[in-house]
């Protein structure tokens, strides 16, 4: 292998390990609380979740489909576009390879899904924020984004 396919391999692996802590550690926080009189400020929802979590969580409230979504665009389409990635790499039929990267290459847009419905979601926060709205990312995000 030329020394541009190691580099390549090696990224690949340090996205695979960059993955798993993207999808198990804390990536939001959302915590809504209200400021009443005497009583002071009231918590009324507090919030920190995994993407993993999140999933377990659309699953175990029926809506299976949403669910299923992030499941597709947060774990198994990064999965299998690092896999496919590593058998171009390994692969010596030239063919192949071309056939393979050009699979990715049409996924790969799909891929970044999940990450522009957080985004969007936290531009919702940030516009319609007050001191009673916050919204925090965590370790997680920034180890799923590399």
């Amino acid at each position: 292998m030329s020394i541009r396919n190691w580099i390549a391999f090696a990224l690949i692996l340090i996205s695979l390990l960059c993955l798993y802590p993207g999808l198990v550690y804390p990536i939001l926080s959302i915590d809504i609380s209200a400021q009443l009189p005497i009583v002071g400020k009231l918590g009324l929802y507090e919030s920190t979740q995994s993407i993993v979590q999140t999933i377990q969580n659309l699953f175990d409230n029926d809506n299976a489909l949403v669910a299923f979504l992030i499941l597709l665009f947060s774990v198994i389409v990064p999965v299998i576009k690092a896999l496919i990635l590593l058998v171009v790499l390994m692969s010596k039929n030239l063919k192949k390879r071309v056939q393979l990267f050009n699979f990715v290459h049409m996924i790969g847009k799909w891929s970044m899904a999940d990450g522009f419905v957080v985004g969007v979601f936290l531009a919702f926060l940030a516009t319609r924020s007050n001191e009673n709205i916050n919204a925090q990312v965590h370790e997680g995000f920034y180890y799923f984004l590399a």
